[in-house]
């Protein structure tokens, strides 16, 4: 595709930004975030064949560079050098926001002791845009990021969340959510959850119901990446279960 008519952006060097890019849909861009990209002296991307393919939807050629969790060490005082000797340096996660749940945020955490400036350049949200498709009330609600990897710490982990009041926010993969709905109809065979995927693109679809009603839906299916699930909080719960 040709390069698309982008606005004129003020962009100081040493001044980083954190770009959010599409979770699904490319065409979810922002026009202000290709921009920045555009302007940028280097992207520091987790997966720079993945960004790429964001670039050139656009027609954008940028120098990308890679950030990621198992290079961060290496990668944080670069980027401060970079900013400290006044380059353009914008940073992009795989999907989303950069910093949630994100390497990103290690850079952030630098960039604070370091006392230097950053900005955010906002667009599309897992998590707000699985909220939203729940269906369940948004007017109080925690995000508490991954699921634990060990089965029993995951018990643990979302027995803790089911005491909250408002909904509450997780990421987990699509090779243990079924154990992880196992878990809940155990510790909570009454709770009414959702299971949001491939947000934003073809076939998204949001699944509502009790953990053992969403099994037997989701048994046998291919699923592919990570999917959003949501716990309805106990106020709401309390309601429905009365």
């Amino acid at each position: 595709m040709s390069s698309v008519p982008l606005p004129e952006i003020e962009f100081p060097g040493g001044l980083c930004h954190f770009v959010a890019t599409p979770i699904g849909n490319l065409a979810d861009v922002s026009l202000r975030a290709l921009a920045v990209l555009a302007a940028a002296d280097v992207v520091y991307a987790e997966d720079t064949r993945h960004t790429r393919r964001l670039l050139d939807r656009y027609g954008l050629k940028c120098y990308l560079a890679s950030y990621h969790d198992h290079n961060k060490s290496r990668a944080v005082p670069q980027i401060v050098d970079r900013l400290r000797a006044g380059e353009k340096v914008a940073v992009v996660s795989d999907a989303g926001m950069p910093c949630i749940s994100d390497p990103g945020f290690s850079l952030a955490r630098r960039l604070l002791e370091e006392e230097m400036p950053w900005t955010v350049i906002p667009g599309p949200s897992s998590t707000l845009s699985a909220l939203v498709l729940s269906g369940f009330s948004p007017d109080r609600f925690l995000f508490l990021g991954y699921l634990p990897r060990k089965k029993g710490k995951r018990k643990t982990f979302l027995e803790d969340a089911l005491t909250e009041s408002g909904t509450v926010i997780v990421l987990e993969s699509c090779h243990r959510i079924s154990s992880s709905l196992e878990i809940l109809a155990e510790v909570a065979p009454e709770r009414i959850m959702a299971v949001a995927r491939e947000i934003t693109k073809l076939h998204e679809e949001t699944l509502r119901g009790t953990a053992t009603e969403l099994l037997k839906v989701m048994t046998g299916r291919r699923l592919k990446g990570e999917l959003v699930l949501l716990l309805q909080g106990t106020a709401a719960a309390g309601n429905s279960e009365e």
